[in-house]
């Protein structure tokens, strides 16, 4: 009978579950394929000179510290795509400079700001009351609306939804 058919019980490949790994912590952070190549490129050459943390952890602790990252784990954005936008749009600053490219790399050390004239904005007013678990690697300065990152992210403390080993295994594939 139409519309009466059994559940697709098909079994996932290995590769089948790579692939949906990587596409997972891809989308995670709202990159195309072509940013996220580049980054696994360079984190696999920064390893292979500097081999002090795992592949995993050092994609992490990069994705972790782009800036639209930084500004979402910070509270100021409900989601990552809006953290994008409000970078692309040039809310923030970066050690004091206006600053419009989200994919920029934060070293600790490094102070976020937002803009003078969107202080009194109620969009950014909301964010701060908001109740998010802050990460420790991420201050915030809830009077000057300002954001530092302190330290290196820590794996732990952030759930990602995707084995990040997994996604190192793919592209070593490939």
């Amino acid at each position: 009978m139409p519309g009466q058919h059994g559940a697709n019980m098909q079994r996932s490949s290995e590769y089948g579950k790579l692939l949906r790994n990587k596409q997972v912590l891809k989308r995670t952070y709202g990159l195309s394929e072509k940013q996220f190549v580049r980054i696994v490129k360079e984190i696999a050459a920064q390893y292979s000179k500097n081999n002090q943390v795992t592949h995993d952890v050092a994609l992490f602790q990069f994705l972790e510290r782009r800036m639209d990252s930084v500004i979402y784990r910070s509270g100021f954005a409900k989601t990552m795509m809006q953290a994008r936008q409000m970078v692309t749009h040039g809310h923030f600053q970066l050690n004091g400079v206006k600053h419009n490219i989200p994919s920029t790399f934060i070293k600790p050390g490094d102070k976020i700001t937002l803009k003078q004239g969107l202080t009194n904005s109620p969009l950014y007013a909301q964010s701060l009351d908001s109740k998010v678990k802050v990460p420790s690697w991420v201050k915030i300065d809830r009077n000057g609306y300002g954001i530092e990152l302190v330290s290196m992210p820590q794996m732990g403390e952030i759930a990602v939804n995707a084995d990040v080993l997994k996604v190192i295994e793919f592209y070593a594939r490939a």
